[in-house]
């Protein structure tokens, strides 16, 4: 079985995260969406709801896990007993930090490989922080976000609001 892992913050899941999704399950038997618990960053939303959002938008998919992990990926990996980890490209921009991060898990772990997935044209501009930030100012993420996140989103900056 070729058990891949995505991770990242999903801080929230976007539609472009959803659409990577799909198309690895076509290069993979099993994706592990692997959420980090990054210490140094602050996120809108907890660990809680994000793996939970997550779950909802894939509850639709195959074949597909939500967790969240601390710690080194590779030691991640090596417990799920994955061997790929995948990881989205919007534009070149993305590609030196992720390559520079493929490289360190390679050494890490010579067994890891990098698969780096394009992302669809319709998602090349849309990122966590560009969707929090229209967001925060009420502006529309309908197509951005699936609804349940949306909803969200909403929730969580009328909260910022009242205090």
């Amino acid at each position: 079985m070729r058990i891949a892992i995505y991770p990242g913050s999903f801080d929230p899941i976007t539609n472009g995260h959803i659409d990577v999704i799909e198309r690895s399950l076509k290069l993979f038997d099993r994706i592990i969406v692997a959420v980090l618990k990054n210490p140094n960053k602050k996120p809108l939303f907890s660990v809680e709801e994000r793996v939970e959002m997550i779950k909802e938008a894939t509850k639709h998919i195959n074949n597909v896990e939500v967790e969240s992990f601390s710690g080194l990926l590779v030691d991640f990996a090596k417990i799920k007993n994955a061997k790929i980890i995948i990881k989205g490209l919007r534009a070149v921009s993305d590609f030196e930090y992720e390559f520079q991060m493929a490289l360190m898990n390679k050494k890490l772990d010579k067994d890891i490989e990098t698969v780096f997935i394009m992302t669809n044209t319709r998602y090349s501009f849309l990122s966590s922080s560009v969707v929090k930030e229209v967001a925060s100012f009420g502006g529309c993420v309908k197509d951005l976000v699936p609804p349940h996140v949306e909803k969200k989103l909403k929730e969580k900056f009328l909260e910022s609001i009242k205090r």
